[in-house]
């Protein structure tokens, strides 16, 4: 009985996140889902990829957070859209949540949405959202052993972000084995080396992302 709910609940999901998915592309519109243990960055990216994307894309955010909205209430100095979704105690976001916060956005007048799912590495890699890009980060802080633990989340993320590497001299991780386990898992994975803190490897990661955001408006022309 069990089992046979699980599937329920994960076919629910599949569908309303095929209709969020179809319509960020009548839309034009690049979601991006970003996932991460908590404290590894996630609200810091966001602010940076603003700061780098603002007057060249137009951007709305979702806040996922177990409770509060002190990260929406940061992302909305920014001058951009934001919704905050609070779970109430679910790990993770779902395709439901989206399309209710999905009201609040004017969606045709964006070109990228970013998701901040809810702080966590296994629960948000089960659920899909309906997005176009799925943008995960880990923190130096963390340890390059985290994909051997968390496999499924390395394995169905586009794109990985290596934050913190500021603090690289003062741990012993190490990118180059993480690369390669990263590598094993997931040989399509785009792996960007950031720090939030000092802006070094944002510019490339910003410039990445705008290309991601042109080429999904060229395809809703064609």
């Amino acid at each position: 009985m069990d089992i046979r709910i699980l599937e329920g609940v994960f076919d629910a999901n599949e569908r309303i996140a095929s209709e969020n998915e179809a319509l960020f592309r009548e839309n034009g519109v690049l979601a991006m889902n970003l996932m991460a243990s908590p404290g590894a960055g996630k609200t810091s990216l966001v602010s940076r990829t603003l700061e780098m994307l603002s007057g060249k894309v137009s951007i709305g955010v979702i806040e996922g957070d177990i409770a509060s909205s002190v990260d929406a209430e940061k992302i909305k100095s920014y001058g951009v859209p934001v919704v905050q979704i609070n779970t109430g105690g679910a790990c993770h976001l779902d395709a439901a949540m989206i399309r209710e916060a999905l009201g609040h956005l004017d969606l045709p007048s964006l070109d990228l949405l970013i998701i901040e799912n809810v702080g966590n590495l296994v629960c948000p890699a089960e659920f899909n959202l309906g997005e176009g890009l799925r943008v995960m980060i880990l923190s130096v802080a963390e340890g390059h052993d985290k994909p051997l633990k968390y496999p499924l989340m390395f394995s169905q993320s586009h794109v990985l972000l290596v934050n913190k590497i500021d603090l690289l001299g003062m741990s012993d991780f190490d990118v180059g084995t993480l690369r390669e386990t990263v590598r094993r898992m997931n040989p399509a994975m785009v792996i960007f080396e950031v720090s939030c803190r000092t802006g070094e490897g944002l510019p490339a990661w910003a410039e990445w992302l705008e290309r991601m955001v042109r080429e999904r408006k060229n395809q809703q022309r064609m």
